[in-house]
């Protein structure tokens, strides 16, 4: 098991990482929430530990920005003892448990077994068109037998397009989905992802329908 842990506390997060990795986890260590939000777009993991009080962003805000992009990675939210407007607030943006500190690393191990059997429960459809197949719980894309783990915003554009076959979305439209936390719009962001994509799959994946958008073809076109 795959584990992703942000933490700014360098003795907690050590004898953490020391813990669960004596457990049989993998366990990668992000100290600030940036680094914790890379971590997550780069990655797959089949937890995420998220300390709320961290430097540059916050845990909430960690957790809010990947549960708008679509990220169902289970999320268990460590919190001070005297925190419960944050262990509500992270529960409200989509947290899946949470635990308090100090805490007992039988515990967390105990929380953890428990939100990872419910994620694994989960039932979530493949979506395919004509040759791709895309899973929402990994972020794998496949097409012509070519299967990458997709960044967060190229998986955002091609579960876009997807929804929609043979239907064309402007570049606005695509811009919504890949900007949905509020960040300042880059002017050729859908270039360089859809670029992306064309790289790693060949031009085929994306079709580019001059002066109107983007789209992916259609089963049985």
């Amino acid at each position: 098991m795959r584990v992703l842990l942000i933490e700014d506390d360098a003795m907690f997060g050590k004898a953490l990482v020391r813990g669960l990795s004596e457990n049989g986890m993998s366990v990668d260590w992000a100290r600030n929430g940036r680094d914790g939000l890379a971590a997550m777009d780069r990655s797959e993991y089949a937890v995420a530990l998220i300390d709320i009080g961290l430097p540059r962003i916050s845990g909430l805000d960690v957790l809010k920005a990947q549960r708008q992009s679509g990220m169902t990675t289970p999320v268990l939210i460590i919190t001070a003892r005297d925190g419960v407007s944050d262990m509500v607030a992270g529960l409200d943006l989509g947290a899946d448990d949470y635990i308090v500190k100090p805490f007992e690393l039988p515990v967390l191990l105990a929380r953890i077994r428990a939100v990872t059997r419910r994620a694994n429960g989960r039932v979530i459809s493949l979506m395919t068109s004509a040759e791709i197949t895309l899973d929402p719980s990994t972020q794998v894309a496949t097409f012509r037998d070519i299967e990458h783990l997709l960044s967060v915003r190229e998986f955002a554009v091609l579960h876009a397009l997807m929804e929609r076959p043979g239907q064309i979305l402007s570049r606005s439209q695509i811009e919504s989905r890949i900007y949905g936390w509020g960040e300042e719009v880059q002017s050729n962001a859908v270039d360089v992802l859809i670029h992306g994509l064309r790289k790693k799959y060949g031009k085929d994946i994306v079709r580019n329908v001059r002066g109107a958008g983007w789209m992916v073809t259609k089963e049985g076109a």
